[in-house]
């Protein structure tokens, strides 16, 4: 791969730009054939960025820009759930059927605490992409670490989106509840 000739912190600016500018993801080899580095380089960039206050997250579609708009939802609650692995493609395409936008999974480890990973899942292609990327790689599901117990934060514009999806999650024996 050709040499960037930008300066560091040059490229990290532009690689701002870009997340600003996006609508959607961008994955890591995209930034880094943009800027002429290697997707090492990007991470690294990318977390300095972070380091510095820039709200950044990586989801399973790549690095997102958290301005208001992405990350304004006037309703969000989190949620408990409990599934094999073999019912994850089924729990999330109920939310996003819903409209309901899948923002995280969170599981508790005995060792480390809270683990979360960003999800920014808002429809069946994004269900689709991750479980194919799940498969691709062959990387476990974070529930596997709590035998199906995760809790995921999910985000509306109508509290019936949230209602009406955590009801069917609920008839399917997903949702837990008190």
């Amino acid at each position: 791969m050709p040499q960037s000739k930008l300066k560091a912190e040059d490229r990290r600016d532009q690689i701002l730009a870009y997340l600003k500018q996006s609508k959607e993801p961008i994955k890591g080899h995209s930034l880094a054939e943009k800027m002429k580095v290697t997707r090492q380089v990007i991470v690294g960039d990318i977390s300095l960025l972070k380091a510095s206050g820039e709200p950044i997250i990586a989801t399973s579609q790549g690095y997102v820009y958290l301005s208001k708009s992405t990350n304004h939802f006037p309703f969000r609650e989190v949620i408990v759930c409990q599934h094999r692995p073999d019912q994850t493609e089924e729990e999330l395409n109920i939310l996003v059927d819903h409209g309901v936008h899948v923002i995280d999974v969170i599981v508790e480890h005995p060792v480390y605490g809270d683990l979360t990973a960003n999800l920014g899942i808002s429809n069946r292609r994004d269900v689709t992409r991750l479980i194919e990327r799940l498969q691709e790689t062959e990387s476990s599901y974070l529930s596997q670490l709590t035998g199906g117990v995760h809790t995921h934060t999910i985000g509306a514009h109508q509290k019936e989106a949230l209602d009406d999806a955590k009801k069917e999650l609920a008839r399917k024996g997903i949702l837990l509840e008190s």
